[in-house]
Order: structure tokens, then C-alpha cells, then sequence
């Protein structure tokens, strides 16, 4: 590694004035020390010592070190030890004196350029963790992540996972149909959970599978792996993030499960592509490879009046003498602000859906962090719209077998269900009338979206070409509180001038691997899919 490293990255020296350690006893080098970037197996380091002899110990670790400038020739490096009662501190520290100002800056410029390239190459041992700082850490809010692992590492949330026989079994037949894709090759689980997704990936003959999970689930998966012994010897367990493990060799495929509601919830779709970046080799495989949000506009009386009423508590007027009415109007706009998860019937919705497509293998983790999608659509009978209905499905592109995951209306409902976005305002359409809008999608650091949504219907009748639009209505929501309705579809009577329309069986879409170059080519011949992202 050594040998490797240097071959892009030169060792390089600086003399410096002076140096002298933060401590009390410490007195400052009266002669020039050498300060030398360089890699001593798999570390890279940061040596000062004397020009006349060596100092022990004197070492500084590139992967954990920070350098802050006191003045224009003075700068502090400290170097993070060792981590006791789970608290980080740092074990030491040097005063560096500089000769002149253009010096300070090349050593500096010199330490950034190390830090972000070299340590970057050397990596860690398998499955170490970085003390540094994660792009996970970055974004994502502490006490989230906490609720969040801790949720995960519970066994009864794992099972109703497992339960899920629609999301289990078309993931294991996805893998084991596409043997030609994991025998002999390396695989890497992306938030491997109990670690299901490993042992089908070892059936399916992989050389060795690297199972990372951050949630005290690895301990679980550990036990479970090790219960298959004639699996277990060709899977690692690794506890940790995968924004911060490193592994000893690159995957040939990534399997993962990271979707959440609405696909993007959890935001577990940006350490997928993370892993992608890191792990992966070029042209490697990814299952899933593609994912889908459908959108359609919906008409839905029931649930409308249902999440209306919710706010009647605080009409009234004389609540053991006091007046609630004054919180009516934010009580009222609160129900309204959470996405509505559960199964409904497909005819509840008044157009054909269109959908947004997300390329896992291509798209950036930064495109995630926004997600912008226009909507249009033709109402396809009069009634009122009450919001818009989204699911999505995931495509597992394999070699020999395509297979579909949908949670679609009308399919087999799985634990992700459907979610309804549900307008305060709803709008009045007659049928062919034009219905558009947006749809858009903020990350925050709770590990979810707020979502921003808006339709629109434009004049209808004669003198529509001169007309604009007509009615808007628009509303704000937090992905990350929805109201888990999930109940089973309503009975519903077809309005006379109302057509059903054809459930979506996304599974039966056959694609090729060279056809993913053509968006279009994801489409069911009913559907228009948006740009990808």
C-alpha cells in the first residue's frame, strides 16, 4: 500500500522554525524540526523530528488529526487518541512555527491535500470505523439516528419485515433467478438488518458476502448467520455505517433493501449510493437497480371528511369551561400536514398515474437531497380531488431474470402500504380537464422530506385556450409523521361515466440490462414516466 500510495503521492518534508507539544513541561525545539507527510502500512502520518535525532512517539495520525491557524506563522495540529466512556478526546496536541508566510501556506495546503486523497486510499482495516466525523453525522440530526438504529436493532420490527412475504420473496427471487450474477462474486449488504439479504446472496453461490449493519441487529445477524454454518463461513458481519466502514476488496454487487415510504423516507437511499461510490466496482451490479414514484391525483369523500372531523374536537366552546376554538384553524391544518399511509382501491384515482424515475446506478447522492417532479395528468371522470396517491416499485435488473417489487394499489399490499397526500382545499375537475402541478420533495435531518404540493386545474369549455388557471390548492407535509391509516380498501361504487383503470403490473415489464439507457423503455404501455433522476 505503502509502495502504492507513493507512486501518486510523494512523501513530503517541511522544516519548520519550531515545534512544541501543548503541555505544561513542554518547551519549544531550539533547533529546525522536520515535519514529514508519509504512509507506514496502512496509515498515513504526519512525522516531525529533529534534524539531529529522532523524537519518540512523535507521530501524528493523518486520519484523525485537525490543524488550525493561531496567526499568519503559527498553527496548532491535534491529533484525536483514543475514545473512553464513548467520549472522544484528544490525546495531543503540537504548536507549529513557520519560517515565513508562503511556507505556512504550502504546509497547510499540503495537510488538506493528504487528509482528503491519501488517508482516503489507505483506508482502515476491514471493518474498523473512522474516529472522524461521516457524511452521515453531517446530515443527519444525533437524536434521530438514535431512535432510528434503535428501532431497527429491535427483533419484533426485523420480523415484520421478514412477514412481509411480497418484499421477502421477490427479493429472494430475484437473487436466487440471477445466480449468474452472485456466483463467485463478492457482495456487499448494504444495512444488512438480521441479515436475510447475505444468506440468500451465499445460496446463490457468492464467494463471500460483507453484511455492514449499524443497529445492535448485527449481533443478531451474527447469531444467525453462525446457526447456517454451511453459509456462515462465506459471510462477515461488519457493525457500522457504511458512510465509515472500510472492506478489504471491492463487491461485484450491492443488494440492499433501503427503501422507505414513498421510496425516499429514511433516506437510506443516500448510504446506498454512498456504498455505491465506495464498494462497488465499475459496471458492478446493484439490486435494486432502479426505483419508481408513481403519481396519480385521487377523489376520496371518505377519507377527506374522516381527517376533517379529527379537528372538530377543538370546536368547542366550553371544554370544562374553557374555549378550544381558538387552536381550531392550526389543529385543522396539522391533520391535514400528515401523508395518509394505507391500502386504497385504484379506482379512488381520477387519471392515469405518471411516474419519476431514480437510477441508483447513476444517480448522485446530492440529487437526492431535493427532489423536484412537475405534474400533468387528464381527469378521467368529473368529481372533486382530494390530493395525490403515490407508490413506488423497485426493478432488480439481473442478468438471466428482471424482476418488479410494486406496491401499487391492487397489488398484494406489503408493510410500505400506499401514501395519499391530502389537500385542505380539494378541486373541482370535469372529465379530459388538465391537471397539473408539483410536486416537491426537501430532505431534512430527521431522515426524511416535508413535501410541497400543488395541483391545479385549468379552464375547461369553451374559451379555455385564452383562459389561465382556474383553481390551485396546495399544502405542506412532514414525510417523517404520517398517519398510519392502513386500512383495507374501501368498497367503492364506479361513478356511470367512470372506467376503471387498469392495475399496474409491474412485474410482468420485461427490460433488458442495455435497456435501462432508455427511460422510456421502464414504462407499462399505460404509463408516462418524468426524467430520471
Amino acid at each position: 500500500m505503502e509502495a502504492a500510495v507513493g507512486q501518486k503521492h510523494k512523501h513530503l518534508e517541511f522544516v519548520l522554525a519550531s515545534v512544541c507539544e501543548l503541555s505544561a513541561s513542554a518547551v519549544p525545539s531550539s533547533v529546525p524540526v522536520v515535519a514529514r507527510f508519509c504512509v507506514d502500512g496502512e496509515v498515513a502520518e504526519l512525522r516531525f523530528h529533529a534534524e539531529s535525532e529522532s523524537v519518540d512517539g512523535f507521530n501524528v495520525d493523518l486520519r484523525t488529526a485537525q490543524l488550525f491557524k493561531l496567526g499568519p506563522l503559527q498553527s496548532v495540529c491535534i491529533s484525536e487518541g483514543s475514545n473512553t466512556n464513548k467520549e472522544k478526546s484528544y490525546s495531543r496536541g503540537v504548536t507549529i512555527q513557520f519560517g515565513n508566510v508562503e511556507e505556512s501556506k504550502d504546509f497547510h495546503s499540503a495537510f488538506e491535500q493528504w487528509k482528503n486523497e491519501v488517508v482516503q486510499e489507505t483506508g482502515l482495516p476491514n471493518g474498523e470505523i473512522s474516529a472522524t466525523r461521516s457524511k452521515f453525522d453531517d446530515k443527519i440530526e444525533p437524536s434521530s439516528a438514535k431512535m432510528y438504529f434503535h428501532y431497527y436493532g429491535q427483533l419484533l420490527h426485523q420480523q415484520n419485515m421478514l412477514q412481509d412475504y411480497v418484499r421477502t420473496g421477490t427479493y429472494y427471487a430475484a437473487v436466487i433467478e440471477n445466480r449468474a450474477d452472485f456466483t463467485g462474486r463478492v457482495v456487499v449488504d448494504v444495512g444488512a438488518g438480521s441479515g436475510i439479504l447475505s444468506l440468500f446472496a451465499a445460496q446463490a453461490g457468492a464467494k463471500h458476502v460483507y453484511a455492514v449493519e449499524a443497529s445492535e441487529m448485527a449481533e443478531y445477524a451474527r447469531k444467525l448467520i453462525a446457526g447456517n454454518p454451511a453459509l456462515a463461513q462465506r459471510i462477515t458481519v461488519i457493525k457500522g455505517k457504511v458512510e465509515e466502514v472500510e472492506l478489504p476488496e471491492k463487491a461485484d454487487i450491492l443488494i440492499s433493501e433501503p427503501m422507505g415510504t414513498l421510496l425516499v423516507n429514511e433516506r437510506m437511499l443516500e448510504s446506498y449510493v454512498i456504498a455505491r461510490d465506495r464498494f462497488l466496482v465499475p459496471n458492478g451490479k446493484m439490486f435494486p437497480t432502479v426505483g419508481r414514484i408513481h403519481m396519480a391525483p385521487f377523489s376520496d369523500e371518505y377519507l377527506f371528511v374522516e381527517i376533517a372531523n379529527k379537528a372538530l374536537f377543538w370546536q368547542q366552546q366550553n371544554y370544562y369551561g374553557v374555549d378550544l376554538t381558538p387552536l381550531y384553524g392550526s389543529a385543522f391544518q396539522g391533520y391535514f400536514s400528515q401523508p395518509v399511509v394505507d391500502a386504497f382501491d385504484p379506482r379512488f384515482l381520477v387519471s392515469p398515474p405518471i411516474c419519476h424515475v431514480l437510477n441508483f446506478t447513476e444517480i448522485k447522492e446530492e440529487n437526492l437531497y431535493e427532489i423536484d417532479i412537475p405534474l400533468k395528468f387528464i381527469a378521467s371522470v368529473g368529481t372533486r380531488v382530494h390530493g395525490l396517491a403515490c407508490w413506488f416499485d423497485v426493478l432488480f435488473n439481473g442478468s438471466t431474470v428482471q424482476r418488479w417489487l410494486t406496491t401499487a394499489p391492487g397489488a398484494p399490499t406489503t408493510h410500505w402500504y400506499q401514501i395519499r397526500c391530502l389537500l385542505s382545499q380539494p378541486i373541482y375537475v370535469m372529465a379530459g380537464q388538465e391537471i397539473t402541478g408539483r410536486l416537491h420533495m426537501i430532505a431534512h435531518n430527521a431522515q426524511s422530506y416535508t413535501i410541497y404540493l400543488t395541483l391545479s386545474a385549468k379552464m375547461w369549455g369553451p374559451g379555455a385556450e385564452q383562459g389561465g388557471i382556474i383553481q390551485t390548492s396546495s399544502c405542506k407535509l412532514d414525510l417523517k409523521e404520517p398517519y398510519y391509516r392502513m386500512s383495507q380498501p374501501q368498497p367503492y361504487m364506479l361513478a356511470q361515466d367512470q372506467q376503471p383503470h387498469q392495475l399496474i403490473q409491474a412485474q410482468d415489464i420485461q427490460i433488458q440490462g442495455d435497456d435501462l439507457e432508455e427511460p422510456e423503455l421502464l414504462q407499462p404501455p399505460s404509463q408516462s414516466c418524468g426524467p430520471r433522476t
